[in-house]
């Protein structure tokens, strides 16, 4: 038997048939699926609990919809109570009889929660409305009394609907992975449990099947739908490692189109894969557990209400006892003093402001989720929204970390296809990342132009590496050199012509890396190559700014002039070349002193430097686990594209908190007064509870962000 646990354990109010937050765990055995109910202790202390509307309930009569159930009845005998004292001359008792149905069902789980919550040494709201209520009985007001329990009934259950939405949105993760997998071990395939994979397994994926390990392909080719990882709207093509020894020893190094992961979804054709991570250990458990642990870092908004409420709570606990003794200084019967400090009691209560920006702050977590994008908390997405300056590393962030060959500059009177022949022959024999691109990139050039010469295609000989130079190679006979313009200064033969020098100088000045080319005494050009900037860089860039990222700065460990060509050619304002780590740090930490920064990096080489912003988000997270415990914000996906999504959300969730704490507080402000100076519980309770529900669907208009 397998069990899973959930990564998810708060207490936001859900109803029990929306997914809540009381699952324990999954028990599965086969196709049979267990679910099991924990206490409502275990979501306590959690970042999410609102302190107003919490509560756990584990069915009823009518099965795991009581409450709402329970609120609705509330509602009819209301009706049909007031109905008949109103219009009809049926006796008192018909309808004070439909008014304590009323109380019953509108109270029966308000009172539960009361009684909990009093015995761990709470006051909250659920105590307030009962004291309320049975205030307004004892003075007659039976109607009033039914309205404000029917509307903080039908509110808890609503306000559970739609927070059960976004917990769902997030819950649906950890229903992705398969529970078994097709193994071939041994010679043999056979269905197993995930859990019993280890590191090193073939598994077989069929299309339309889910994969259910983190791996890489070792066969077969086929497109996989990611989006439950890294957001990606389009299936990702996927091919065989040509070394799988390699592979294994290093498979974060490998590219995005060798690489799979647990929960995504296979579609057209069969593959192998290579268990690289257990069941526990995989990108889409990490990402879970993750967001589990984000649940417990509040906002500074969040901060902010929660002493907000120990010193508001008090003063109108003071201020309703004041109101009861009001016939002590002015005449009136204590019956009104009395009701005038139960419809103070109901409007002061900050339900609304507890509630606010959890709300927001779990719809935004959860949007960001659906986009690929893993938020760690409620402080990183509300900080994030506030910063108006970020810092990117260059290599592998706003480039793509693999040198390309840029220019091809031949001396007077040689063919280009000469110089690519020699250079493809003498590199080929060498490892190092800028010999294979040139292998890479030249041959892929001699093809197009479509030699047909292969007379000088004899393989290279006797490589030797100089070391800080380049190399030396025998092709035909002839001695090869290919290195930069001090090896030609030390090597035997003729000195650099001057267009050689001033094309090599050239192509410095604009940030390329060179290599001249000379075959015995002849000179054939120079190559220059350039870890190019990624295609949505500059997008990306455009788009952040229009956004209102007013400052935007590379820091990079690569030379100046590298860092100025790719800083102008994606359109950042200053660029940082030559950096050390430390350096990075101490860039970062100025910055911050200045008002706040963001660095976006690879979460491994840039850690110390995105530890050190404000807010720290690391590109391609997805089987990175250095990414995903470094940044505060992770982009799945090695795709820069996805940051402005990142960037807007938290803009939108920080507006949004700031409409919801002034829309409750707003309502406050308005109730106290207006309920001292006389207006009636009935509409008090209307205004009240009409704020939370509008808060909370505020809130959930996150769900639905777009770009």
């Amino acid at each position: 038997m397998e069990t899973i646990q959930l990564a998810f354990n708060s207490a936001v109010p859900v109803t029990p048939d929306l997914g809540s937050t009381c699952f324990a765990s999954l028990e599965r055995s086969g196709e049979a699926t267990t679910v099991h109910r924990a206490s409502s202790d275990q979501g306590s202390g959690s970042g999410w609990d609102s302190g107003c509307c919490s509560g756990n309930h584990h069915g009823g009569v009518f099965g795991p919809r009581s409450e709402l159930i329970f609120a609705i009845l509330c509602g009819i005998f209301l009706i049909v109570g007031w109905l008949t004292k109103t219009f009809t001359d049926s006796p008192d008792w018909v309808s004070l009889g439909c008014y304590l149905a009323a109380y019953f069902f509108g109270g029966y789980y308000t009172i539960s929660e009361a009684i909990e919550k009093v015995r761990e040494g709470r006051l909250e709201i659920d105590f307030l409305m009962i004291v309320a209520a049975a205030g307004a009985a004892s003075l007659g007001a039976w109607a009033e009394g039914a309205l404000l329990l029917f509307l903080f009934s039908i509110g808890h259950s609503l306000e559970g609907y739609a927070m059960g939405r976004a917990k769902r949105a997030i819950e649906a993760l950890s229903e992705m992975t398969p529970t078994t997998a097709r193994l071939r071990r041994d010679g043999t395939e056979r269905h197993v449990s995930v859990d019993e994979l280890v590191v090193g397994d073939i598994v077989i994926v069929a299309p339309d099947e889910r994969v259910a390990a983190d791996g890489f392909v070792v066969a077969g080719e086929t497109s996989i739908d990611q989006a439950p990882i890294t957001g990606e709207s389009v299936p990702v093509d996927k091919r065989p490692v040509e070394d799988v020894e390699a592979a294994a020893a290093a498979p974060e190094s490998l590219d995005a189109d060798h690489r799979v992961f647990a929960g995504t979804l296979n579609q057209s054709g069969a593959i192998e894969i290579q268990v690289t991570k257990i069941a526990a250990d995989n990108t889409l458990a990490r990402v879970v557990t993750m967001v589990r642990e984000a649940e417990t870092r509040i906002s500074p908004t969040q901060k902010f209400t929660k002493k907000f409420e120990r010193y508001f709570v008090p003063a109108v606990v003071a201020t309703v006892v004041l109101l009861l003794f009001a016939p002590l200084v002015r005449d009136e019967p204590f019956h009104a003093s009395f009701y005038r400090a139960m419809a103070v009691l109901v409007s002061a209560s900050p339900c609304a402001l507890a509630i606010a920006t959890p709300s927001a702050v779990l719809s935004g977590i959860a949007r960001a989720a659906r986009g690929g994008i893993l938020i760690k908390g409620g402080g990183p997405l509300e900080s994030l929204g506030g910063l108006n300056s970020i810092a990117f590393d260059k290599t592998g962030t706003l480039t793509t970390g693999h040198p390309k060959v840029t220019d091809i500059r031949v001396a007077d009177g040689v063919d280009e296809r000469e110089l690519l022949r020699f250079a493809v022959a003498v590199e080929s024999l060498s490892n190092h990342p800028l010999a294979q691109a040139v292998t890479r990139d030249a041959q892929e050039r001699l093809d197009a132009i479509a030699d047909e010469d292969a007379s000088v295609r004899s393989p290279a000989t006797d490589l030797n590496s100089i070391t800080g130079r380049g190399v030396r190679a025998t092709v035909q006979g002839d001695l090869v050199y290919i290195g930069n313009a001090k090896l030609f200064t030390e090597v035997d033969g003729p000195s650099l012509p001057e267009t050689i020098q001033a094309d090599d100088e050239s192509l410095q000045r604009d940030g390329r890396t060179t290599m001249i080319v000379r075959a015995a005494d002849r000179y054939l050009g120079v190559i220059g190559l350039m870890d190019t900037a990624r295609p949505a860089s500059a997008k990306t860039i455009s788009k952040l700014r229009e956004l209102g990222i007013t400052e935007m700065i590379m820091i990079s460990g690569d030379n100046q002039r590298v860092a100025d060509a790719i800083a102008a050619e994606v359109g950042l304002d200053v660029a940082r070349g030559g950096l050390m780590p430390e350096d990075k740090v101490r860039e970062i930490e100025k910055r911050r002193s200045e008002g706040g920064i963001a660095m976006v990096g690879d979460g491994v080489n840039d850690a110390p430097a995105m530890a050190a912003a404000s807010v720290g988000i690391a590109m391609g997270a997805a089987g990175s686990a250095v990414a995903l415990e470094t940044a505060d914000v992770a982009l799945m996906s090695d795709e820069l594209a996805n940051l402005p999504l990142a960037i807007g959300l938290s803009r939108a969730t920080r507006r949004i908190i700031r409409q919801n704490v002034w829309i409750s507080l707003g309502m406050v402000v308005f109730l106290v007064p207006a309920t001292i100076l006389g207006l009636n519980i009935g509409p008090a309770v209307i205004l009240h509870e009409g704020s939370t529900l509008v808060v909370v669907f505020n809130a959930l208009r996150l769900l639905a962000y777009q770009e």
